[in-house]
């Protein structure tokens, strides 16, 4: 009898075992599938972005002929690359495609079609990738090469984020293209004088701000309250980083980390990040 007993008991606990298990299974393939749905409503969100960008620019380009269909041209082409950038490094897209618009002269001039350099950036010092030289402020100065455009479009923007003296410029905001055009002079990018005016010429002209708002607009929908914690939180998107966030909200890294408890630097698409104390 008693061996009966402890054989009933053994497989009791067994069983209960097995329960517990195939929980927890259940439970992690849930959150799993919540994580994925959740990455793929994010993703969507932003592809919205690039969907709108495209039918503005059909419409704008419908309604005004007459401008420079070079230009045009140019803007079509790079634009998702220009907003893809404002994504992730916070750099205004028209921001970047004004510069690109002036620097490569619309993606024609000899830097632009030779080295895929669209934004007249130099050498420097440092600089250990191709290279290729052009009459500048002075003759035969080094400049940058890149194997396609999208390699002098990513280096645009490390170049500015990574710089200290443009670090100011991120301080201002994304919808300000004045300040950034201005602060870009400031900070010597070019010496021409008329560099902001001429930037904010095709701003203006071309509706460029209007991929600015497409994407502050995107990034608001995903800008949320939690209902239970009563805190601002956002939904990581893919592509983004801590660096790119805590700009964002004009936090620094370090103050994004201790909000969230954070012991790297890495972070997963779909994860909620907390954006206040």
């Amino acid at each position: 009898m008693k061996k009966v007993s402890k054989i009933l008991i053994t497989i009791l606990f067994i069983t209960l075992l097995a329960s517990c298990s195939s929980s927890r299974r259940v439970t992690k393939s849930t959150q799993t599938k919540e994580t994925e749905k959740t990455a793929v409503e994010v993703v969507k969100k932003k592809d919205k972005v690039y969907d709108d960008a495209d039918a503005f620019f059909r419409k704008f380009r419908k309604n005004n002929q007459n401008l420079n269909s070079y230009t045009m041209d140019y803007i079509n082409h790079y634009k998702g690359i220009a907003i893809e950038k404002m994504i992730e490094h916070g750099i205004p897209a028209s921001i970047t495609l004004a510069q690109g618009i002036l620097e490569s002269g619309n993606g024609r001039s000899e830097l632009a079609s030779k080295a895929n350099n669209h934004f007249g950036i130099k050498c420097h010092k440092g600089w250990k990738g191709k290279k290729v030289y052009h009459d500048d402020d002075k003759r035969n100065e080094c400049f940058r090469k890149y194997n396609n455009p999208e390699g002098s479009f990513e280096d645009h923007s490390i170049f500015l984020t990574t710089r200290g003296r443009y670090a100011f410029l991120f301080d201002f905001k994304k919808d300000n293209y004045k300040a950034w055009a201005k602060g870009l002079k400031k900070a010597g990018y070019a010496t021409d004088k008329k560099y902001p005016s001429k930037l904010i010429s095709f701003i203006e002209t071309y509706h460029l701000y209007q991929y600015d708002k497409l994407v502050l607009k995107s990034k608001n929908k995903n800008y949320k309250i939690d209902k239970k914690e009563k805190l601002e939180f956002i939904i990581v998107y893919k592509g983004d980083t801590l660096y790119s966030i805590a700009r964002q909200y004009n936090l620094t890294v370090e103050e994004l980390k201790k909000i969230n408890k954070l012991r790297s630097n890495n972070i997963s698409i779909g994860q909620k990040l907390y954006i206040e104390k």
